[in-house]
């Protein structure tokens, strides 16, 4: 049977049938008595529907729902493992938290494990499923006569203007389980399906300037509700436990630095969300003890076998992948000598990125494209990494400027055919989405710069789970130019690559960067990792005999030449602006 969208078990709907229904009051009275629920029926209408033959027919809850409420509802065997493996860590919590209860499998789970249990608080915002865990609460306890029966309030609310001050001051002095499976979305992807349910705008991880406003205002709606616990609970006794995004425990650990919550004994057991969720994400359990002292790193294992897998966290100030690893290879944390790039970004491959087809160039609409060479350059993106040396490409791609903010009303005169193309597709230039766009040259891209047109550079994919890097050659005495999702340094002598190369590529150098890069990131190497290798001391540790079996041709005058220019090098920060800097041209009219 179904009522409110919600199932009933047939022991509710018995025990419903065989109820004298007097009141609202007497009613919920009757109710609590039986399984702790505070105002099972809030309002006389809801009771009215009881006495009524429920509607058959069961509603379902759409996609986008499912989505706007980050609603993928943990199955009862995942809860029921949860609560035992936390069980087996001796907890014994009296006051139970679930924040984003959902259809209260938590909540029932908590109820057959903990015999300590006072009280319970299950605050949700989709009202089918308080009715769903009104219904299961009462269920269990038809059922299960012999438990104590809890306080217990199922509160339907925003979980964002909820305000957990009172639980707190009130059950101060007890033991609290704070669990629960928060929605697994961001704040953008709430906004794009004009959702209420989230919090209100505000840079809660106080970024500065375009952080702010760019990728890293960005968050995990999870992240926001772990972090707003631990500002409330983290100084009181208890244990914290959410099935969250292994991405958002990273950042959870990252935060920690700053904030320096009470938190400790921090675990994540990972899970796989595909076979409980249905979900291709990496995800996991955090656990982690309130109230004693802050640890700034955590245990990794495996959820169904509790085998230990490796810490990762804080080392000092550096942010590692794994610890044990990391200290075998610190001596290689640094600064890079050279500036780490990113590859050419324009977001309109259907017409910047070209394929050549029986000696024409075709674009990604399956379009013969007409234009002069001068601007078409072979273009490489991660997946084409592969290999030691990299001297030909599958695609090619057009090439507007130089460098980032060049006027580009010379294509018009010096190269007509290019221009009428571009003018011809030029809705969708302006239709592109990023506000890096905005005000600046027609037909703009970015990742641009003196370093694109070296005819050597070092390169390495940012998206595949590989540490190794490749040389990039010239093709047809033209420079090869790599995606936005690559990373590269532009070198003008091909002995200066291959040097870089080998010491990139070195054993130790290899374990370092893994040791401190994240495979399951979406992104796994980033110019941020990249710019922690020290050069100089990877040179400090490589003898020139090294070289000379690992390259060949090389003298020992190469060697030396190469060690005291890289000592003496500075940065020329002015090469390229930054990918947001905040300079603006007029938009040039057509």
């Amino acid at each position: 049977m179904n009522l409110f969208q919600a199932h009933i078990s047939i022991s509710v709907t018995t025990y419903f049938s065989s109820l004298e229904i007097v009141s609202l009051n007497s009613t919920n009275d009757a109710i609590e008595r039986i399984c702790g629920v505070k105002n099972f029926f809030e309002r006389q209408s809801e009771l009215n529907e009881i006495n009524k033959l429920i509607s058959k027919k069961r509603n379902s809850i759409s996609e986008t729902e499912r989505a706007e409420y980050g609603d993928f509802q943990t199955n009862r065997n995942l809860s029921d493992a949860t609560c035992n493996l936390l069980k087996q860590q001796l907890i014994s919590p009296k006051i139970i938290i679930e924040p984003t209860c959902g259809k209260g499998n938590f909540i029932i789970s908590s109820l057959k494990t903990f015999k300590s249990i006072t009280h319970i608080y299950g605050i949700e915002i989709y009202k089918p499923y308080i009715w769903e865990t009104k219904f299961a609460v009462l269920d269990f306890f038809l059922n299960n006569t012999e438990y104590c029966i809890p306080k217990i309030k199922i509160i339907h609310y925003n979980i964002f203007d909820f305000d957990f001050n009172y639980i707190a001051k009130k059950h101060q002095n007890d033991e609290f389980l704070i669990i629960g499976n928060p929605p697994w979305v961001t704040n953008s992807k709430l906004s794009v399906l004009n959702s209420n349910n989230f919090p209100k705008k505000s840079n809660f991880k106080k970024h500065k300037g375009l952080d702010a406003i760019t990728g890293k205002g960005n968050f995990d709606i999870a992240e926001y509700i772990s972090l707003n616990i631990f500002e409330i609970f983290s100084n009181l006794k208890g244990t914290f436990s959410f099935l969250i995004k292994n991405s958002v425990a990273k950042n959870i650990l990252k935060e920690q630095k700053r904030k320096h919550y009470k938190i400790s004994n921090i675990k994540q057991f990972n899970i796989d969300a595909k076979k409980e969720f249905n979900v291709s994400v990496n995800a996991s359990l955090f656990t982690c003890t309130l109230g004693n002292k802050s640890d700034f790193s955590l245990s990794e294992h495996d959820f169904y076998t509790s085998k230990h897998i490796r810490n990762y966290g804080w080392v000092n100030d550096k942010f590692v992948f794994d610890i044990k690893q990391y200290q075998n290879t610190k001596s290689y944390e640094g600064k890079f000598s050279y500036e780490w790039r990113q590859g050419i970004k324009h977001d309109l491959s259907k017409i910047m990125e070209l394929e050549r087809v029986n000696g024409h160039f075709i674009n990604n609409k399956q379009e013969i494209v007409k234009i002069e060479n001068e601007l078409v350059f072979g273009l490489l993106k991660s997946s084409d990494l592969k290999g030691k040396k990299v001297n030909k490409t599958r695609k090619f791609t057009i090439i507007t400027q130089k460098k980032i903010g060049q006027e580009t009303k010379y294509i018009r005169t010096q190269y007509p055919k290019t221009y009428k193309y571009l003018l011809n597709n030029v809705v969708l230039f302006n239709n592109r989405k990023s506000s890096i766009y905005k005000g600046k040259p027609l037909f703009s891209i970015f990742g641009i710069g003196d370093y694109s047109f070296k005819p050597y550079k070092v390169a390495i994919s940012g998206m595949y789970k590989t540490t190794t890097f490749s040389i990039v050659l010239p093709n047809n005495k033209k420079p090869i130019m790599l995606d936005d999702t690559c990373y590269l340094i532009g070198f003008d002598s091909l002995i200066e690559a291959e040097i870089t190369q080998f010491l990139l590529n070195k054993e130790k150098t290899q374990a370092f960067i893994r040791s401190i890069a994240f495979t399951d990131a979406k992104r796994m190497i980033t110019k941020e990792l990249l710019m922690r290798i020290d050069l100089n001391e990877i040179i400090n540790n490589t003898a020139y005999k090294e070289l000379e079996i690992g390259i060949g041709a090389i003298s020992e005058i190469d060697w030396i030449n190469y060690r005291e220019n890289l000592a003496q090098k500075t940065f020329n920060r002015n090469q390229q602006l930054d990918l947001f800097e905040t300079m603006h041209y007029p938009q040039q009219k057509i």
